[in-house]
């Protein structure tokens, strides 16, 4: 897909919005910081936008470049392409920087493919929270060090093998009475911990620092006592589910 088509798809995707009310000119002026007849130009074809201009007029809408791509063209690009239905599926396995910042996985970023049942995967329970995840690699793999391993000991070693369900970013119990292991946007990478979420007055040590009084926080509990609870951020703009890499749906560990 060209430039010029990515920006008409996001043009027919704001004037849906438009249409249905969801989404006004002004409003949209006021998320972008452009000017309404910046916007009604675009709309009606009499100028187009600039890459950063694009990416802004999509943060802005709660979209990503990927939204706006057809399934079809997509799946070209996807590490594990949609075959025939076998017994098998191959996952990616990845590095964990991957795992948390790329929406599609591609053939380059791949270390190696696992196989896994199809009727195994299909049995796994999806819960998307907001923001929208329809195009991403569901189903990746990543190894934990000796500290992530450690800490979540003894349901975790060093050198684990983790199936993570990216499409699982909602906050619910996937069983009752049982708690979910998240892998979890930190930095450049990603963490593994037991996550609730808890609103500034109730963080430990919270009001320190420049957070606002609707600011919210991610504690990221061990299992293993001997590693520290840590406490993230909910920053201005994102959502908890923002941070939730997915839910760990299978671990294999090295003996």
């Amino acid at each position: 897909m060209s430039f010029v088509a990515l920006q008409e798809s996001l043009r027919r995707e704001l004037r849906k919005r438009i249409e249905s009310g969801e989404l006004t000119g002004m409003e949209l002026a006021r998320r972008t910081g452009f000017t309404q007849a910046h916007i009604s130009n675009f709309l009606n074809r009499k100028r187009g936008l600039k890459l950063s201009a694009l990416d802004r007029m999509l943060k802005a809408i709660g979209l990503s470049l990927y939204d706006l791509l057809d399934p079809h063209q997509l799946m070209r690009f996807a590490a594990v392409p949609a075959g025939e239905d076998t017994d098998y599926a191959e996952v990616p396995l990845v590095d964990g920087t991957i795992a948390a910042g790329s929406e599609i996985i591609v053939n380059e970023q791949v270390k190696e493919l696992l196989k896994f049942r199809r009727a195994f995967l299909n049995r796994i329970r999806a819960d998307l929270a907001a923001p929208p995840r329809r195009f991403w690699t569901r189903f990746v793999l990543i190894k934990v060090d000796a500290r992530e391993g450690m800490s979540m000991w003894p349901r975790l070693n060093p050198g684990s093998t983790l199936l993570i369900d990216r499409h699982y970013n909602s906050l619910r119990p996937y069983r009752k009475n049982d708690r979910n292991m998240y892998v979890v946007r930190k930095g450049e990478g990603c963490t593994v911990k037991y996550v609730e979420l808890i609103r500034r007055s109730s963080a430990p040590g919270a009001a320190v620092g420049r957070a606002g009084p609707d600011e919210h926080f991610l504690i990221l509990r061990p299992h293993n006592p001997d590693y520290p609870v840590e406490i993230l951020p909910v920053e201005e703009g994102q959502t908890y589910a923002d941070l939730l890499v997915g839910r760990v749906a299978h671990v294999a560990m090295e003996t």
